[in-house]
């Protein structure tokens, strides 16, 4: 009984190691990448880039709208290019909650380059900043 006693203890241990060691893999490596001119000009855009790496953020119109709607979102992302009902409606929900909101000054199909994705973003949602600085970002606009 005592060997079995042992043995069960041992397999806890190793079964509590494995899961600490899937706990470290999964977390996101942020991984920096030189930064190109209209990088190095536009601060707001390593800032997104970087938050989409390393924070919590949506994309989209309609998640921008409930985020702004419910005060979920710390911050709200517009593109430039954004049609103006849009616009109007995310902001008038963003000042209702008192979320701050920021204009991308390129169009949505850079902001969706800006984020690595293939697809036009008009809106972006950041929950969760992670290692940017954007938020900073945000409080001097």
């Amino acid at each position: 009984m005592v060997e079995e006693d042992i043995a069960k203890e041992n397999t806890e241990d190793v079964v509590e190691e494995a899961a600490e060691e899937k706990k470290e893999k999964k977390q996101k490596k942020v991984i920096r990448r030189r930064k190109s001119k209209k990088e190095k000009e536009r601060p707001l855009t390593g800032a997104v880039r970087l938050a989409v790496e390393s924070g919590k953020v949506e994309f989209g119109a309609r998640t921008g709208l409930a985020a702004g709607l419910l005060g979920k979102a710390k911050l709200l992302i517009i593109a430039s290019n954004t049609p103006s009902e849009v616009k109007t409606k995310v902001t008038g929900y963003a000042k209702a909650s008192q979320i701050p909101v920021l204009e991308f000054e390129g169009s949505s199909i850079e902001l969706g380059s800006v984020c690595g994705k293939p697809f036009p973003v008009s809106v972006l949602s950041v929950y969760d900043e992670g290692a940017s600085n954007i938020l900073e970002l945000a409080k001097k606009k």
